[in-house]
């Protein structure tokens, strides 16, 4: 059946001055579950790829095992479980099946020691291999990996598996504890496969994390979500974020000249996904312009085969009079906001890695600004902290770095 997800979009005016050059158009677009909808339960295929090296010894690894208990005692009798773990080799210390017997479970799990080093492609792949016994149209699939170590030289195949997994149907939950871990590769992971990276940044976080990622897992509702927007001729694509149910610049990916495309992977029924959409609008007459026709796709685990769509035109208005043109639409200026907050700190990030020690202080004490406005204290003062670290030591410090960057990043949950 159709109608199990809306598409709602909004742009940055009501009305539009004409101008005697191109003008910036932000679209907003919001991708919901229904709900007037009613949604059956979709079983699940979860694959645990967890980081048994020797740095995850002591209160890791505990946290791990009570986080996997957890797993363990929510998962319903219809869902399948996988459990790989890896150092520098990767055992697959429960195969793909359905819980039968929780306590031998957990026993098996208990045992876990941390030695070792860290091969995180190894691990991937042999979760990968259980999670593809079983995937398909009436499950959802997808693979927690955690770690919190540098993988050995093996960066390349762990963004390809997970590309690889994408093309399988399976989403990534990426996750970081402390601060000895590769940021860049584990959001590359999760962009790769339309899933999600996070940052640990104490281990006693670990089991609540797994309980958020069951519980979301248990509550999808449509998987194979793209979006995609259909430019009208003249306008050009600039940039395009997710920017809930967190942030992340998609930009790379998702643009061509002609149309905006990306991969949204699943809803849940309590969250929807939303895109920031940052075109060029040509200079133009006054009057009432399709600027472009937006499009969802998705399909409904157990239906039939085949994806539903739901479309959307995105049309502006543009003005001569002044006085109707002043007024912007919050909401989207709002999201404009904390956007240009998280993008202030990477540029930040690439700067100092390319060298240019004042630009990444510029952009750093910028964002301090920025969030000190919106009322974020505590991010404020940790761009101010690293502003002053390159100042005197030429570097940033590897917790500030994530603390800024996932910090950043959940900026537009609070607007939920």
């Amino acid at each position: 059946m159709a109608g199990e997800v809306t598409l709602h979009c909004l742009i940055n005016r009501p009305i539009f001055p004409t101008t005697p050059g191109p003008q910036s158009v932000y679209v907003l677009m919001e991708i919901k579950p229904a709900t007037n909808q009613v949604f059956s339960r979709t079983p699940v295929n979860f694959s645990l790829v967890l980081d048994r090296s020797g740095s995850m010894v002591g209160e890791k690894i505990e946290n791990v095992k009570q986080a996997v208990g957890h797993v363990l005692d929510h998962l319903a009798p219809d869902d399948l479980i996988s459990l790989v773990l890896f150092n520098e080799r990767s055992l697959v210390s429960l195969p793909a099946q359905h819980i039968q017997d929780v306590a031998q479970l957990k026993a098996r799990v208990n045992a876990l020691k941390a030695e070792g080093g860290t091969s995180m492609s190894k691990g991937m792949q042999d979760g990968l291999n259980e999670l593809k016994k079983h995937t398909g149209p009436t499950r959802i699939s997808r693979m927690l990996l955690l770690t919190d170590g540098q993988t050995w030289d093996d960066e390349a195949d762990c963004q390809h598996l997970a590309s690889e997994a994408k093309l399988s149907g399976v989403t990534i939950t990426a996750l970081g504890v402390g601060d000895d871990w590769n940021e860049t590769l584990l959001d590359a992971i999760a962009r790769n496969s339309a899933g999600r990276a996070d940052y640990i940044d104490s281990p006693a976080k670990i089991v609540q994390l797994f309980k958020d990622e069951v519980r979301q897992l248990q509550d999808v509702v449509v998987q194979g979500v793209k979006a995609a927007l259909r430019l009208s001729k003249g306008i050009e694509p600039r940039r395009i974020y997710r920017v809930i149910p967190d942030i992340i610049d998609l930009s790379h990916t998702a643009l061509s000249d002609r149309d905006v495309v990306v991969d949204l992977g699943a809803l849940d029924k309590q969250h929807g996904q939303t895109l920031l959409i940052e075109l060029v609008f040509p200079s133009r007459s006054a009057g009432r312009y399709r600027v472009a026709q937006a499009e969802v796709s998705y399909t409904v685990p157990g239906a039939p085969v085949g994806s539903e769509t739901v479309r959307a035109d995105v049309i502006i208005t543009l003005s001569d009079d002044q006085t109707q043109t002043r007024q912007q639409v919050g909401a989207v200026m709002n999201i404009v906001e904390r956007v240009t907050a998280y993008q202030l700190q990477l540029e930040a990030k690439e700067a100092a890695a390319a060298g240019n020690i004042a630009r990444a202080t510029q952009k750093l004490r910028e964002a301090a600004t920025r969030l000190l406005d919106m009322g974020e204290a505590e991010l404020s003062q940790a761009a101010t902290q690293e502003a002053k670290n390159l100042e005197q030591q030429g570097q940033m410090s590897s917790t500030g770095t994530k603390k800024l960057q996932y910090g950043t990043r959940k900026l537009t949950q609070r607007l939920e």
